[in-house]
């Protein structure tokens, strides 16, 4: 099994700067990529921002937050983390993260962390 626990999130005001971390531990070798994906109230979970643990660190990321966030990855740590800039109100939600092997299954979620922006 994979576990994953996402840290740093909290309250920032609009146009400030957070970085979360999604600590991975378990069966590590099983996992060949890890995302972002973030849930606002009412609404659906969506892709915020993925990156592959191969030397490539092959990334993809949401219009949405393309120019803003960066997905990065420690691969010592067993770590990646998303360095968001120029937050925005619309940002606001619960961040998960998780990881998935090459056949594209789901490992695990983690349990979230929130991000509220708002001044």
């Amino acid at each position: 099994q994979v576990q994953l626990v996402e840290s740093g999130g909290g309250l920032v005001q609009p146009g400030g700067s957070l970085r979360l971390s999604c600590a991975r531990s378990g069966r590590l070798f099983s996992t060949y990529a890890m995302g972002w994906y973030r849930q606002a109230p009412g609404k659906q979970r969506e892709l915020v921002a993925t990156i592959t643990l191969t030397s490539s660190g092959t990334t993809n990321y949401a219009d949405s937050v393309k120019g803003r966030f960066t997905i990065s990855r420690d691969n010592a740590k067993n770590t990646v983390y998303l360095q968001m800039n120029s937050l925005k109100p619309e940002d606001t939600a619960v961040y998960y993260c998780n990881a998935v092997t090459s056949y594209g299954t789901i490992l695990a979620w983690g349990l979230g962390t929130q991000v509220t922006v708002s001044s």
